[in-house]
């Protein structure tokens, strides 16, 4: 099988090999395409996301990527932003789950936040109306609104899950929200066996932060699925545990939630455990689902026992012996 693998840059590269090491030690013989983003890819081609690292993900349709530096308010376009759009991978899905050995406030928390993935404030039309004065386009379309809480909806039926809640701001934004939550509600309509809430954004953030057991899957739109679903990683530990997927109706993006980490990179410190985790989950979807099970027992194993754990983790380990640690427990 052969999968596309983006190292990304910062931490990227040393996060990427960790998961290729554990996937292979999970069983699963993979032959990986690299193909480059980021700042490697921008010194070599001019270009951060080069279009034949697109075309190569559209011909093998599954991809692993480790994280790419994304400049603030200067310099190239978000690398996320463009493979998302680029390749219309509309969902975007990250697990919340309380892990063993890791100490928060909150347990037994279990929730998935679904996140529109293309349009929102994030679809990039905003331009300079005078200087001093820019204008943002927010972009909500019947279409998007209605598949990606469908899609809400599926993995709820799929997974077993029983509640749906969309997360909105109907009462300031009635036109763009309002059409949104309107296409929830119709979509919902085809789902009685699921239950279905509809709250606004600003309830759900006051909400997790008291009781995040109460919620199952959280669908929204870009912008507040890209705040609620760090707000979520900090409910459970940090960015440095929680997985991520990008869906399309063709293509699939697998890749950690964190940042690229440039202060750390290349000195063997960084927590793999958010890649590994992502590539078990796109194992999941090529249909490797015992091996991704058996990387998520090691991963919890790994955790509870303590051993080789990372300075994030409260350890003081390394890349190397966290991944060493997994691949030892892949068969605990």
């Amino acid at each position: 099988m052969q999968v596309v693998l983006i190292e990304g840059d910062g931490i990227g590269p040393e996060v990427t090999q960790a998961a290729c090491r554990v996937v292979a030690a999970a069983g699963v013989r993979i032959d990986w395409v690299k193909a480059a983003a980021g700042i490697p890819a921008a010194e070599q081609h001019g270009e951060p996301l080069p279009e034949e690292t697109l075309e190569m993900i559209r011909r093998y349709r599954v991809a692993l990527k480790g994280p790419c530096t994304t400049p603030v308010g200067k310099g190239y376009r978000s690398i996320n932003v463009r493979l998302r759009q680029g390749l219309d991978l509309f969902a975007s899905v990250r697990p919340v789950r309380t892990m063993p050995g890791v100490k928060t406030p909150y347990e037994k928390v279990d929730l998935v936040v679904v996140r529109e993935n293309t349009e929102g404030l994030y679809s990039g039309m905003e331009h300079q109306v005078v200087p001093g004065v820019v204008e943002s386009v927010r972009l909500v379309t019947r279409a998007a609104a209605e598949r990606i809480v469908k899609f809400a909806f599926e993995l709820a039926r799929h997974g077993g899950r029983r509640l749906v809640t969309f997360c909105h701001k109907a009462d300031v934004m009635r036109l763009s929200d309002g059409l949104f939550l309107e296409c929830a509600r119709t979509v919902a309509e085809d789902y009685p066996f699921i239950q279905f809430e509809e709250k606004p954004i600003d309830n759900v953030c006051l909400e997790l932060a008291s009781d995040p057991t109460q919620f199952d899957v959280l669908v929204m739109e870009n912008l507040f699925g890209d705040v609620i679903s760090d707000l979520g990683a900090g409910l459970v530990g940090g960015l440095g545990l929680v997985p991520g997927a990008n869906y399309g109706n063709r293509f699939a993006v697998f890749e950690a939630v964190h940042g690229s980490a440039p202060d750390i990179a290349g000195q063997g410190l960084a927590n793999p455990i958010a890649v590994v985790r992502s590539a078990a989950l796109m194992l999941e979807y090529v249909g490797h689902r015992e091996a991704a099970v058996k990387i998520e027992r090691a991963v919890a194993a790994t955790l509870q026992n303590g051993v080789g754990l990372t300075r994030d983790l409260g350890g003081t380990g390394t890349t190397a012996t966290i991944t060493e640690q997994l691949i030892k427990n892949l068969g605990a």
